[in-house]
């Protein structure tokens, strides 16, 4: 009965913002309201579903964060690069690939450290920090010519690949030496496979439509305001898009499952470089806005640096280093839109 009435909530939250913006006049602005509010609720649909599914095939918790939970996450941002790639904006794709690369650790990290300091794995440092900084570098690599081209795409895309072979190998190693020692787990009744499945699906369609609403208002809204693609990508998109990582983590670490927060921003970073990048530059070349280059990606570099101390300190990120994490945040933003 909650599942339902939490929706119903959603849909008068759409119709009442909708109805407003429009009732002012913003159509822009009524359209971005909807997408966002349309990507949360398909993220809701596709992570839940997708990995009750995964956890069926005995995947451990931090590795369905890496994977099911940051891919289904991370579908808005694949949607609204496409989108975006398709209609001729391949700036506002690059540069929501990167905003939401620095949003998800600065941002959501962060705040989930301030609402409750995160336990982190040793072997979170030790193997998935240094893919996620591996990955961050061969992304500034593509973007040094200034065209991330189809050659460069395929070769992101065949990455995500083999990232998901690593970890679902490795995840399944893990579970069954945890199954060695532990007794015989308890069966529990949930949901037929038929009605997850059936779930994940609304969800993709759901983030389909809230992503190609959200791109097209805030195409228009840029437009309007006289401010360049690449900024709008780098903040309003990429806000936007990073909206279902934030929600996913803050209740992940409310539910004190701090493997799949983690793995959730993690995973979305590789996942937005390899997959986001590689499959909107297949659709068609994409060129990298020299502001880009010349700032955001070095900034989305360090950040992805900062992770090995921060992680790395004490097996835990503090309520201080979240604190850190939110403000460097706040200040970037700030920088976009003045400098």
């Amino acid at each position: 009965m909650r599942r339902y009435r939490g929706i119903s909530i959603a849909v008068m939250s759409v119709a009442l913002l909708s109805g407003v913006s429009m009732a002012l006049g913003r159509d822009d602005l009524a359209r971005v309201l909807v997408g966002v509010l349309l990507l949360v609720l398909g993220a809701e649909w596709l992570v839940t579903g997708a990995a009750r599914l995964a956890r069926e095939f005995g995947v451990s918790p931090f590795v369905v964060g890496l994977t099911v939970v940051a891919f289904g996450t991370s579908a808005p941002e694949l949607a609204a690069s496409v989108r975006a790639t398709v209609a001729g904006e391949g700036e506002l794709a690059v540069g929501n690939v990167i905003g939401s690369n620095i949003a998800n650790i600065c941002l959501i990290l962060g705040l989930t450290a301030m609402l409750r300091p995160v336990p982190v794995q040793s072997g979170v440092v030790r193997r998935d920090v240094p893919i996620v900084i591996g990955v961050t570098i061969g992304a500034i690599v593509t973007f040094v010519d200034g065209v991330i081209g189809r050659i460069e795409a395929a070769i992101l895309a065949s990455g995500i690949v083999a990232f998901t072979v690593f970890l679902v190998i490795a995840g399944r190693r893990e579970v069954i030496e945890q199954a060695l020692d532990e007794p015989e787990p308890v069966i529990r009744v949930g949901p037929s496979r038929l009605w997850l499945v059936v779930r994940t699906l609304i969800g993709m369609v759901a983030l389909v439509l809230g992503a190609d609403l959200l791109v097209d208002g805030a195409t228009a809204l840029a437009e309007a305001m006289g401010v360049p693609s690449v900024i709008i990508g780098l903040s309003l998109v990429a806000f936007g898009t990073s909206v279902p990582e934030l929600a996913t983590s803050l209740a992940a670490a409310i539910k004190r499952e701090s493997d799949i927060a983690v793995g959730n921003i993690l995973g979305s970073n590789v996942f937005n470089i390899l997959c986001v990048l590689g499959i909107s530059g297949l659709v068609r070349p994409l060129d990298v806005p020299p502001l880009a280059m010349q700032r955001d990606a070095w900034v989305m570099l360090v950040v992805a640096l900062a992770c090995l101390p921060i992680l790395g300190t004490a097996r835990r990120i503090s309520r201080l280093e979240g604190t850190l994490l939110f403000v460097t945040y706040l200040v970037y933003v700030i920088v976009i839109y003045v400098v």
